[in-house]
């Protein structure tokens, strides 16, 4: 198992309220696949850079996990068809 940082960039259209929930499947799809969550760090709506699928803002999460390398491609397709995720980022850790 390698550590990795997630960076995800849900959709703006998710209530506030529904956050929490929509974090719950996106660590859901992580430990289904076999991973284990070892931190989640919500950074709020924030505007984004340039317009992603018509949007301007996102609601960002960071989260540190751990999971087998084969698993991960996996995961990131699943990210790439969901609709409540705009954009992800998937990076190895390096060992220290």
């Amino acid at each position: 198992m390698h550590e990795y940082e997630l960076v995800v960039v849900m959709n703006p259209e998710i209530a506030e309220d529904d956050v929490p929930g929509a974090i719950d499947r996106m660590t859901a799809a992580v430990t289904s696949r076999g991973g284990e969550i070892t931190e989640v760090t919500p950074w709020g709506r924030r505007k984004l850079a340039y317009p992603i699928r018509k949007h301007l803002e996102g609601t960002y999460v960071v989260t540190q996990i751990r999971l087998d390398p084969a698993r991960a491609h996996e995961l990131e397709s699943g990210f790439s068809i969901s609709e409540e995720i705009l954009r992800h980022l998937l990076i190895r850790r390096d060992e220290e």
